[in-house]
C-alpha cells in the first residue's frame, strides 16, 4: 500500500470512521501489515493478519478472499468480540482488508435498540388504529344506545317516544327512521284498539240492558217452572256479560289515564269468590279462599278473567270442594284453583292449554278455550301456567306472575 494512501487513511478517514462507528476499525494491506487504526498508532506497520485473527486471513486469502464475521475471545480486551473483515479490491486484485470489531455487549445493545425501534414502529400504528377504532365504536355505539333506550321506553308503553337526533352512518340513520315508522304504526294500532274496546263496550251496554229487561219480563210471565228456570239462567248469563263489559270499560279508562298496572291478587281472589259463590252453590260446589297476600304486575281485568275461567272450569267439571289460593313463591306471585275432581292425565296437561283442545275425560259441551285464554293472558304479563295433581287428587292449575314490589 502506497505511503500516500496510508497517510490518507490515518489522517483523513480514520477520524471520520471513529466518529461514525461505535467500535474499532483497522485497515491492513495485502500482506497483513497494519496500515491504519482508529484507536491507537502503536502497532502500525506491524503484521496484524495472524492466526489469532482468522477473519483477516480469510479476507486476504489469495485464492478465495471473502468477507468474514466471527465471534471470538479477545485476549487484549479480555472480552468476547464480534469481528467482521472485508477485502479491499482494486478491480480484481485484493490490496488489503478493513476490519470492524465490537464487543458482543455493544452488539447486543444495538440489537436491542433496533428491536425496540421496530417494536415502537409496530406499536405506533397499532395504537393509532386502536384510538381510531375506539372513536369509530363510540360514534356507532352512541346513536345505537339512544335507539335502544327509545325501544325500551316504547316497550314499556310510552307510545310517544321517537328516535330523535340520531346521527351517524347512513345505515344507523335508516334504522332510526324505520324505528320511528314502526312506532307510528304501533301507536296508531294501539289507539285504534283502545278506541274499539271503549266504543264496543259502551255500545254493548244498551242492547244488554234491553235484553235484561226482556228476560225479566219473560221470567215474570213464564207459566212453567222449567221455563222460568231457563229464563233466570239466561238472565244470570246476561249479568255476567254486563260485568265483562263493565270491566272492559274500566280497562280502557285505566289505559288512557296511564294508571299503574299492579293487582292485589288477594283482593281479586276475594271478588272472584263473591261473583261465583251463588253459581257454585247451585251446581253443588263449595268455594274456599286461602290468600297470603301478593301483588302482581298485571291488569285487574285480565286477572279477573283468569279467575273466572279457572273457577268456571272447576265448577263445571269437578263440582265439590274448590280451593282458590294466592301467594308468593320463589319471588313470583301466583294464583291457583285446586279441585278434587277426576283430574287431568299428565300426558294431556300440555295440550289442554291450547285452543280448542280438551281433556279426554271432559264432558261434552265445552269449547276448549278457557285454559287457552288463561295461558294467553298470563303470558301477556310475563307469566306462565302450570297444571299438576292436587294435594287430595283432582287438578291444580296455577298461574304465576311477575311480583310487584309496591
Amino acid at each position: 500500500m502506497a505511503p500516500e494512501m496510508r497517510n490518507y487513511l490515518r489522517t483523513e478517514l480514520m477520524p471520520v470512521f471513529d466518529r461514525q462507528f461505535d467500535g474499532r476499525i483497522i485497515v491492513v494491506d495485502k500482506r497483513g501489515i497494519l496500515a491504519a487504526d482508529s484507536e491507537s498508532e502503536q502497532s502500525l506497520d506491524t503484521r496484524y493478519a495472524t492466526p489469532q485473527r482468522p477473519e483477516l486471513l480469510a479476507a486476504l486469502d489469495r485464492d478465495r478472499p471473502r468477507a468474514t464475521s466471527i465471534v471470538r475471545y479477545s485476549d487484549a480486551l479480555q472480552n468476547e468480540i464480534m469481528a467482521t473483515a472485508v477485502p479491499i479490491r482494486d478491480e480484481f486484485d485484493v490490496v488489503g482488508a478493513v476490519r470492524i470489531t465490537r464487543s458482543t455487549d455493544q452488539v447486543s445493545a444495538n440489537v436491542w435498540r433496533i428491536a425496540l425501534g421496530l417494536i415502537v414502529i409496530g406499536l405506533a400504528p397499532l395504537l393509532a388504529g386502536l384510538v381510531l377504532a375506539f372513536g369509530l365504536a363510540n360514534a356507532i355505539a352512541r346513536p345505537l344506545a339512544r335507539l335502544a333506550d327509545a325501544a325500551r321506553r316504547l316497550g314499556e308503553g310510552d307510545l310517544s317516544v321517537r328516535a330523535q337526533d340520531i346521527e351517524g352512518a347512513r345505515e344507523i340513520e335508516g334504522l332510526a327512521g324505520s324505528f320511528n315508522d314502526m312506532a307510528d304504526r304501533v301507536e296508531r294500532a294501539l289507539r285504534a284498539q283502545r278506541e274499539f274496546v271503549a266504543n264496543a263496550s259502551h255500545q254493548l251496554r244498551t242492547p244488554l240492558t234491553g235484553m235484561k229487561l226482556r228476560l225479566e219480563s219473560a221470567s215474570a210471565a213464564a207459566q212453567g217452572s222449567h221455563q222460568k228456570q231457563q229464563l233466570e239462567a239466561a238472565e244470570r248469563e246476561v249479568d255476567r256479560l254486563s260485568e265483562i263489559v263493565d270491566r272492559l270499560l274500566v280497562m280502557a279508562r285505566r289505559i288512557e289515564s296511564g294508571e299503574s298496572r299492579v293487582v292485589d291478587l288477594g283482593e281479586a281472589a276475594g271478588a272472584a269468590l263473591a261473583r261465583w259463590a251463588g253459581r257454585a252453590e247451585r251446581l253443588g260446589a263449595h268455594l274456599s279462599l286461602r290468600s297470603k297476600g301478593a301483588s302482581a304486575q298485571a291488569d285487574r281485568t285480565d286477572v279477573d278473567q283468569i279467575f273466572d275461567n279457572l273457577i268456571d272450569n272447576a265448577i263445571t267439571y269437578a263440582p265439590g270442594p274448590i280451593l282458590i289460593e294466592t301467594g308468593l313463591e320463589d319471588s313470583r306471585a301466583f294464583v291457583a284453583v285446586e279441585d278434587r275432581g277426576p283430574g287431568i292425565p299428565e300426558a294431556e296437561r300440555e295440550n289442554v292449554v291450547e285452543r280448542f283442545r280438551r281433556g279426554s275425560g271432559a264432558p261434552a259441551g265445552g269449547s276448549g278455550l278457557g285454559l287457552a285464554i288463561v295461558r294467553e293472558l298470563a303470558e301477556k304479563w310475563g307469566g306462565d301456567v302450570s297444571l299438576a295433581e292436587g294435594k287430595e287428587g283432582g287438578a291444580r292449575i296455577e298461574v304465576r306472575f311477575v311480583a310487584s314490589q309496591t
